[in-house]
């Protein structure tokens, strides 16, 4: 395998005083870590992982082993956050409001998507909260960041690689700037996991809770033929959702209808995730399903860059659901 050449870049002195990673624990954001590591990109001041409760356990192992064998001895802190736990609350009826983005059967037949508010709750309101933290913002009650001083600001480095540049998005914020050092660089997704692979760390997990609501057919198969353990407990919260969730809005509207994990609105391990078998002669004329429903985008969730579009995933736009609040 022909190495991956980069050119060093140089430290600035007049940049931010402060450098963070939104760190997931997949290729891109992993080799990152590694680039600063290994004096290829400035060094980071942290690198923060923002945890929802529920990543899948190879995404943890890969955190630990990231953490012990790359971080710390290249003294990069990984700050550890947490905004509670995502299964647990979205069964829980008094949880404010329901955030992930579950299908939805209506009781007058209709169906709809819970609008997104996930990424937004577990992940970047709390990486944000930090970034003040890391600014000298004052403590609050109940241990929230306050307000940073006005003009103080910190870059947040985001793995975007080139092949997928349309997901750079602002933060939002004045004080926390993302910055896309693998674009600068040029490196694709495949140049990430060469240089990982290089590193020794050839698997590389991509970050996304057990039961997210945008895995493909591709990725749910894959956890029922490949990890049994987390696909018995996507299919247990699957029917757990069904009889009680969060409340549908911050105002404490009961959720109307019932919640599933598959934009089919059937039970998880009812749903059709297995293209479809079509005899040989027929073929030829073209009825076998090759759309995304079936193979899928990688899954994946990354803080201002989640792969599920801005309001539905390709799979609920192909089947004609809608948001619904």
């Amino acid at each position: 395998m022909p190495r991956t050449t980069l050119s060093t870049v140089p430290h600035d002195p007049s940049g931010p005083p402060i450098r963070a990673l939104s760190l997931g624990a997949g290729v891109q954001s992993s080799c990152l870590l590694l680039l600063s590591a290994h004096g290829v990109l400035p060094k980071l001041d942290y690198a923060a992982f923002a945890d929802p409760g529920w990543e899948r356990p190879e995404t943890y192992a890969a955190l630990d082993r990231l953490e012990r064998e790359v971080a710390t001895p290249a003294g990069i802190p990984i700050v550890r956050l947490s905004a509670g736990d995502i299964r647990r609350d979205a069964l829980d009826p008094n949880s404010r409001f329901s955030t992930m983005p579950l299908f939805i059967k209506n009781t007058d037949g209709s169906r709809g998507m819970l609008r997104r508010q996930c990424t937004s709750t577990y992940k970047i309101k709390i990486l944000l909260a930090e970034a003040r933290r890391q600014l000298g913002a004052e403590t609050l009650p109940g241990g929230r960041a306050g307000r940073t001083k006005r003009g103080r600001y910190l870059e947040q480095w985001i793995g975007i690689s080139t092949d997928e540049f349309t997901r750079a998005k602002d933060s939002g914020v004045s004080y926390a700037r993302n910055i896309f050092p693998l674009l600068d660089l040029g490196m694709s997704r495949t140049d990430c996991e060469r240089y990982l692979a290089e590193h020794g760390f050839q698997a590389v997990s991509r970050s996304a809770c057990v039961g997210c609501p945008y895995t493909s057919d591709k990725g749910w198969r894959t956890l029922r033929d490949q990890h049994p353990g987390q696909w018995a407990q996507a299919v247990a919260f699957d029917k757990a959702i069904r009889s009680g969730s969060a409340r549908a809005t911050a105002n404490g509207v009961p959720l109307r209808g019932q919640a599933y994990l598959h934009p089919s609105l059937r039970p998880l391990d009812e749903a059709p995730i297995d293209p479809p078998h079509v005899d040989r002669k027929y073929r030829r004329l073209r009825l076998v399903d090759t759309s995304e429903r079936w193979k899928g985008d990688p899954d994946g969730c990354s803080p201002w860059a989640c792969r599920s579009g801005s309001a539905t995933s390709p799979v609920a736009s192909a089947l004609g659901l809608s948001p619904a609040a």
